[in-house]
């Protein structure tokens, strides 16, 4: 009688250990679903999708709580990437978002009409403004994801949006179009 309890404790020990072993060795950091579509989004961090940047928003979606139409910055190229992604049918971009920009932008501060009030500092997402207290600012435009968070908080609206320029440093080939683009096109 004790010989089938001791074979069955060892068996109960030694599964036990595989799946702890198992545990360990095969455990998935974070949501994979959640990465692929953070890769996706656009990394403006501006909260225009109501989140607090994009791997929140990216997060919500993973779990179902988020539509994949909330990020204007990435158009309706991201909408239809993130559908490709997710296996689910394109929705056209929230409008109560804002709208996408036609071309890259980025925060541009006049220099000569800055106050240096820090607030577009306080503002910027990514620390892309360089500047301090009543010392005038400057966009740092590499690191600039083209939000427009800044502009609303100035006072003296000393910051404008305006075109990246293209350059070949800055030029990339355009993002081939899905397969039903294509088709309608042809």
């Amino acid at each position: 009688m004790l010989t089938p309890i001791l074979a069955l404790t060892a068996l109960a020990l030694i599964a036990g250990a595989l799946l702890g072993f198992a545990a360990v060795r095969f455990r998935v950091e974070g949501n994979p679903i959640a990465d692929q579509v953070d890769a996706v989004l656009p990394q403006t961090q501006c909260g225009q999708c109501g989140f607090g940047g994009c791997r929140p928003y990216a997060e919500a979606i993973a779990a179902g709580e988020a539509e994949i139409n909330r990020c204007p910055p990435g158009g309706q190229d991201t909408v239809q990437t993130l559908a490709d992604l997710l296996g689910v049918e394109p929705l056209p971009l929230d409008e109560e978002r804002g709208e996408a920009p036609h071309t890259p932008q980025v925060a541009w501060v006049d220099e000569a009409v800055c106050i240096g009030c820090t607030r577009c500092i306080q503002a910027c997402p990514v620390d892309a403004i360089l500047g301090a207290a009543k010392q005038m600012h400057t966009v740092l435009k590499g690191e600039c994801t083209g939000c427009g968070l800044c502009v609303d908080p100035c006072p003296v609206d000393c910051i404008h949006m305006v075109p990246v320029d293209l350059d070949l440093a800055e030029w990339h080939w355009p993002l081939p179009q899905n397969d039903t683009a294509r088709r309608e096109v042809a």
